[in-house]
Formats: structure tokens, C-alpha cells, sequence
């Protein structure tokens, strides 16, 4: 005898927290505390990514390793987090605007797509994909001045690059010299990276979910009703995380090595173009300059998108508020 559909959707819908199920107030202040952990954790990534997409063709640090070799060799380990402060001073009241936005538009674009007939993992895609690309939009506001900052300063002193005393010091004189839309050059492209790059992640996370659950037998027509352990779910999350990084890093490093470029190029008399860039890193290395940090993105997306969904559903399930 089949199992009744309603009891195939309670058993997979015991993976997952809705917005609605939250003490929002301890979710908040627990996950600025969680989150810095893992920018702690993983930005010396972003610095080595920053420093391969913006390094010219007389610099010989090509690879990852040459470059990581360099910054330990000149500035020791507090190198691998220039930026740090600037970025974990602006991450908290970003985080809090990207996931208020994601979990609400999610249950919106859920409620959208219900009436159609459409199968699970591609209903996930859809939602996941709205409410990435919405949260991101929303998000980018704050994460632009920040992004502009930090890769000034990881990248100062390295490759003909000015050098500041700090965050302030980069900002104080961005402002003075091209005013507050300064702070948001190359936003139109970080838009054009982002918001695709976050909703193929999303997209990515909740369709793999789905297409792993059955096959491992949950949902669908399948007979199991009872709940999956804690690990299996922590498993499936983490799968969902890598197929997301690399499905997301894959479609938008291109745009993410131009904006880059466009954003610490800044303090040139003749700042160039996003055309420009784009005739420079063909003429240096053909299209495969479009890709220079693949590698340490790939990584960063796939590190940091496993670390922080898992580290996201546990905050989702520290903070569940009982039925």
C-alpha cells in the first residue's frame, strides 16, 4: 500500500525550519556571533582570490600557492586578513538584511508556485532562486562599500597598489576624490555577479536537497514516513552546499574577476572601464584571464557556502521555537 502524500511531505518537510519558526531575536544576535566565526575561518581565501584577479602580467604569482607564499613571506599571517575589520564591521547588519529577505521572499515564491504542477526539486529551484537573487539585491547596498574597501586594502602595496593606514583612511579618501558613488564603483557589475551568483546557490542548495532525498528514498512516491537522523540531514545539507559552490562559481567568476578589477583600480589618474578591464585580461591571457582564482573561488564559494548552510540550518534549529 502507498503512502498518503501528506505523510510523504510531513516527512520531508521535518528537515527543514520555516521563517515562521524562529525566535527572530535570538536568531539574530546568535548568528552575528556564528557568522563571524566563519569569516574568521575563511577570509584569508578572499584575499588570495583578490590578489590573483587583480595581479598584471609582470607579476609572477600566478598560483594560489605563490601567493599565499608572498603575503606570509612580507606580512606574516596578519597579511592573510588585510580588510578583516572593514569587512566583519559591515557583515552583521548585511547578513541581517540577506536572510530576513531570503527566508520571507522563499515563502513567498513558495506560495507563487504552488498552483503549478511542477516537480519538488524544480519548485526548490524556483523559490530558492527568486529569494537568493531578492536577498541579494537588497543586500548589496551595504556589501558594495564594504567589498570596495576590504579589496583595497588586501590588495595595497601588492602590484603597484597605494597603500592606507586603514579602513578609514581608503573611505576618507575615496569620498574625496570621486565623492559617496565612490564607494560604489563597480556596483551595477557586483548587482550582475551577485544577485545570479546567489540565486543559482540557492537554486542549486534546495533542488540537489530534493534530488538527493529521493534518492535516498524520502519523498516522491517512496514508503519512508519516518524522520531522517540529524546526521543524515547535516550530510545532505553539506552535499547541497558543494554542488551549489561549484554550480555557482562556475557561471559567475568571469564577472566577479571584471568587477574586482574595476573595484581596486581605483586609485589610478585614468581609471578604466569595464571595457577596458575586458580588453586588458584578453590581451594578457585570452579568455582564460576571465577565470584567473577559479581555483581559491571554486573553494571560497564551496568552503564558505558548505560552513555557512550548515552553520545556517543549525541557527535555524538552535532557534526553533516550539509548536
Amino acid at each position: 500500500m502507498s503512502t498518503p502524500p501528506s505523510s510523504r511531505v510531513a516527512s520531508f518537510g521535518q528537515t527543514e525550519i520555516n521563517w515562521d519558526k524562529l525566535d527572530k531575536r535570538r536568531f539574530y544576535v546568535v548568528g552575528a556571533g556564528l557568522f563571524t566565526g566563519v569569516t574568521v575561518a575563511l577570509y584569508p581565501v578572499s584575499v588570495v582570490k583578490t590578489r590573483l584577479q587583480v595581479a598584471s602580467r609582470e607579476i609572477a604569482e600566478r598560483s594560489a600557492f605563490s601567493v599565499v607564499k608572498g603575503i606570509l613571506k612580507n606580512d606574516g599571517v596578519p597579511g592573510l586578513y588585510r580588510g578583516f575589520g572593514t569587512v566583519i564591521t559591515g557583515a552583521v547588519p548585511a547578513r541581517i538584511i540577506f536572510l530576513t529577505a531570503l527566508e520571507t521572499t522563499k515563502i513567498s515564491a513558495f506560495k507563487m508556485i504552488a498552483p503549478f504542477e511542477l516537480s519538488e526539486p524544480t519548485k526548490a529551484a524556483i523559490a530558492n532562486g527568486i529569494a537568493g537573487m531578492t536577498a541579494s539585491l537588497f543586500s548589496q547596498a551595504v556589501f558594495v562599500p564594504i567589498d570596495v574597501v576590504s579589496q583595497k586594502l588586501m590588495v595595497q602595496g601588492y602590484s603597484g597598489h597605494a597603500k592606507y593606514t586603514g579602513g578609514i583612511d581608503v573611505a576618507t579618501k575615496i569620498i574625496k576624490s570621486y565623492g559617496v558613488r565612490g564607494l560604489y564603483r563597480g556596483f551595477s557589475l557586483s548587482v550582475m555577479t551577485y544577485s545570479p551568483s546567489s540565486a543559482a546557490w540557492w537554486a542549486s542548495y534546495g533542488s540537489s536537497q530534493r534530488v538527493i532525498w529521493r534518492f535516498l528514498g524520502y519523498g516522491g512516491d517512496s514508503d519512508k514516513t519516518a524522520a531522517p537522523s540529524k546526521s543524515k540531514i547535516v550530510l545532505v545539507q553539506a552535499a547541497g552546499g558543494i554542488i551549489a559552490g561549484a554550480t555557482a562559481s562556475s557561471i559567475t567568476t568571469p564577472l566577479d574577476t571584471i568587477k574586482t578589477r574595476l573595484q581596486v583600480m581605483g586609485h589610478q589618474e585614468n581609471r578604466p572601464s569595464a571595457k577596458q578591464v575586458v580588453k586588458t585580461l584578453l590581451a594578457e591571457d585570452g579568455w582564460k584571464g576571465f577565470y584567473r582564482g577559479l581555483g581559491p573561488r571554486f573553494f571560497s564559494m564551496s568552503a564558505w557556502g558548505t560552513t555557512m548552510i550548515l552553520t545556517y540550518e543549525y541557527l535555524k534549529r538552535l532557534c526553533a521555537t516550539e509548536d
